[in-house]
């Protein structure tokens, strides 16, 4: 078979260099270190700054909300961006300096503060607003990027294979940098997870991971963007006049966007309470007591699930289109999920033993299946969003002509964190009603019916409200794999008009 062309202006496909999708993935894997380094911020409020448990969960839910509100901002700058270093380079930079800078101010600067609640809150509050817009900065460039980089409709879904498996080694690394490094240096004999997180010094052990592998990260997107962050490829090849009004016209006309927000958003919540480490805390140190099986299980699963995934990826999404997988991800979702419950109900979960020191129990083989099913199927889930956000950016094109990826992706990513951003304080609210107003629950907290429940609602409950949710929207999300081979052509053919015209006008 031939190889493809990196551009065919005739069908209006442009490509990428495998090896740039891969290095251009790590931007997402950069900045999701830091999302998974502060979801821990929960305790370090309550034990370091002096607030209750509901209120450390609303603030976390209030400062996702200023997340987003600060997308557009950052999604208009992006959009008329057009420099030197391209459009997307520079805020990669920014971001993940200012994420570094004021991360480490958090962790430092806050505990040698006067122990006030009146002097170290505000001080939280208005640092963790700083790194939020670094975080906007960087993130904003995970979604706009993906129109330049590649267009062809086979090659996108490459972006989610890539990011798939660096989160999946994020999810499975970074449990046993806690649970097997951090814990035992910083807590007790027995590595207890409480007293761990009463030490300053494993906040800042884990900031000083964090920023020297979210940095490489970050460096690795730069060189995978440096061929095709240019105009060249920027859609129309035409820079943007943006105002508000664009955002309004877009959220109120694009069907397409419409649908993957409804569809996404609802699903960031779910995933967002699943991995909630309260949640984690109280599913396995609490209902199953024995907390190490969190690190051992993302361990496990790595492999097959990345093997799994992969094979979705690329025989759904690839050949079929991104949306048959987003259905076929969700249906399987929904099935391993009701069969997790269903084995809560009439299983033992105290005999889940990853170590395997007692033999595979009926509960462990069982649950280790169903879980791996699950991951694989919010693997295919999660990383589509990604890059049918980019399709989407392109319908906008087909639609009305302008070429805004940085407004498509903020947009998407505003409603996201809107909705996402109730997580900390639904989980702390429920955690509140249950009796854990003023203390979290630890691994040593006794077993009680009413902490299963909310676990097994956050874990099981949430996310198929989610999976329902995808499958409603994704009857009316109109961009199948033919319908943007029909937009890459219409696209083409708006530039090849434009250069026709600038021709003439010379």
């Amino acid at each position: 078979m031939a190889k493809k062309p990196l551009d065919d202006p005739k069908s209006g496909i442009h490509r990428a260099k495998t090896w740039e999708i891969a290095f251009y993935s790590a931007n997402n894997l950069s900045t999701n270190l830091y999302m998974f380094a502060f979801m821990y911020v929960t305790y370090f409020l309550t034990g370091f700054v002096g607030v209750g448990v509901v209120l450390a969960g609303s603030i976390t839910t209030i400062m996702r909300m200023w997340d987003g509100v600060t997308d557009p901002f950052i999604g208009m700058i992006v959009d008329k961006t057009n420099g030197k270093f391209g459009k997307n380079r520079p805020f990669i930079i920014i971001g993940n300096v200012i994420l570094a800078v004021f991360s480490g101010l958090i962790y430092f600067v806050i505990p040698a503060l006067p122990d006030s609640v009146a002097v170290r809150f505000p001080a939280y509050i208005i640092l963790y607003m700083l790194y939020i817009i670094g975080y906007t900065c960087q993130c904003c460039v995970t979604k706009s990027a993906q129109t330049c980089l590649t267009n062809d409709p086979e090659q996108r879904p490459v972006f989610s294979m890539f990011n798939m498996i660096f989160n999946a080694g994020l999810m499975a690394g970074f449990p046993i940098i806690v649970t097997d490094y951090l814990m035992p240096k910083y807590g007790t004999a027995e590595a207890n997870f409480g007293d761990a997180l009463g030490q300053i010094g494993f906040y800042r052990s884990l900031w000083l991971i964090v920023v020297l592998l979210s940095a490489f990260f970050a460096i690795l997107a730069v060189i995978g963007l440096w061929r095709k962050d240019n105009n060249k490829y920027f859609g129309t090849g035409e820079v943007q006049k943006i105002g508000f009004r664009d955002y309004w016209d877009v959220l109120k006309n694009n069907r397409a966007i419409q649908m993957m927000i409804v569809a996404t958003s609802t699903d960031k919540l779910a995933m967002s309470m699943v991995s909630n480490s309260t949640i984690m805390i109280m599913l396995y140190g609490i209902v199953c007591q024995n907390y190490t099986n969190y690190s051992r299980m993302s361990a496990l699963i790595t492999v097959p699930k990345i093997v799994l995934s992969l094979l979705l990826f690329n025989f759904v999404a690839r050949k079929m289109g991104q949306k048959k997988a987003m259905v076929i991800g969700t249906w399987g979702g929904i099935v391993s999920c009701v069969g997790i419950l269903l084995l809560f109900m009439v299983g033992d979960p105290t005999t889940l033993d990853l170590t395997f020191s007692n033999g595979l129990t009926f509960f462990t083989i069982v649950y280790f299946v169903l879980y791996l099913i699950w991951q694989s199927c919010v693997g295919v889930t999660g990383d589509l969003g990604i890059t049918m956000t980019a399709d989407c950016a392109d319908y906008e094109v087909y639609r009305t002509g302008k070429y805004v990826p940085g407004l498509m992706g903020t947009l998407f990513s505003f409603v996201d964190k809107m909705v996402s951003s109730l997580a900390g304080t639904l989980v702390a609210i429920m955690l509140a009603a249950i009796g854990f107003s003023e203390t979290l629950p630890t691994q040593d907290t006794p077993y009680s019916t009413s902490i299963l429940v909310v676990t097994l609602f956050c874990l099981i409950g949430c996310p198929l409200i989610g999976y329902i949710c995808n499958i409603v929207a994704m009857k009316f999300y109109p961009l199948t794999k033919e319908k943007m081979e029909e937009i890459q052509e219409k696209i083409a053919d708006i530039k090849q008009k434009a250069t026709a015209v600038k021709v003439t006008e010379e």
